[in-house]
């Protein structure tokens, strides 16, 4: 999901900066209902949470050059289920920048179009995930199908992105197109991998109840919509 230094180039990389600001005013918004719902400490703290496990996820967890762009294993709808929109997509940017700043500082001048590419996605599944899980399920209760749904729509959003910022850098020249359609299949194992992931981690969560009204993870993972909303 990085895109590689050279790929874009110039004043065309003021885009990602734009589209990062968008991206950043998105998460400013969900973040302030957070704060409203459930208190600063508890974004925080979720916040806090989903920077080290993404961090942990970009360094730790297999991750291998295909295409334009590399494989990872982000697991941004399991971010999303346990700790809500806004703490997911922090923790995104903070990792990312955690890992230019330690790792990686040539992929610094492309954080916006990278950190566009992870939480534009991670905020359509928040849309979407309004749609497909009933008010009265709580996320811990949701089906393969659904996880399903969210695990595929982030990935396509990533590889959709991905596949921009190589067209919009690199044209539509023949050995790109064929490198962004090889990135695109690598992804495939991803789309498969999450839900299984996301199923395997609500199953935990549920043995962990007693966490059911603390502030580590969002109240939607335990309670239905209203419910939280009533308790709220």
């Amino acid at each position: 999901m990085h895109i590689e230094p050279g790929v874009v180039l110039g004043a065309k990389m003021a885009l990602g900066y734009v589209t990062a600001a968008g991206a950043f005013l998105y998460a400013a918004k969900r973040s302030l209902k957070t704060i409203e719902k459930d208190g600063l400490v508890a974004l925080a703290i979720r916040t806090f949470m989903a920077t080290v496990l993404v961090f942990g996820f970009f360094e730790l967890l297999p991750h291998y050059p295909v295409g334009v762009s590399e494989v990872h294993f982000i697991l941004g709808s399991t971010l999303f289920l346990m700790f809500g929109a806004a703490p997911a997509a922090i923790g995104l940017a903070m990792a990312l920048m955690l890992q230019g700043v330690l790792f990686a500082p040539a992929d610094l001048p492309q954080y916006g179009m990278n950190v566009t590419t992870l939480l534009v996605p991670l905020f359509m599944i928040d849309v979407l995930a309004r749609r497909i899980i009933p008010a009265e399920t709580a996320y811990m209760d949701i089906e393969y199908m659904q996880a399903f749904k969210l695990s595929m729509v982030y990935q396509a959003g990533v590889v959709a992105w991905v596949g921009f910022w190589a067209v919009y850098g690199q044209g539509f020249g023949a050995e790109n197109i064929a490198q962004i359609a090889s990135f695109s299949a690598a992804y495939i194992l991803v789309v498969l991998f999450e839900p299984l992931v996301d199923l395997a981690v609500l199953a935990a969560a549920k043995s962990m109840y007693q966490f059911k009204d603390s502030m580590l993870f969002q109240s939607r993972l335990y309670k239905a919509a209203c419910t939280a909303s009533a308790g709220s």
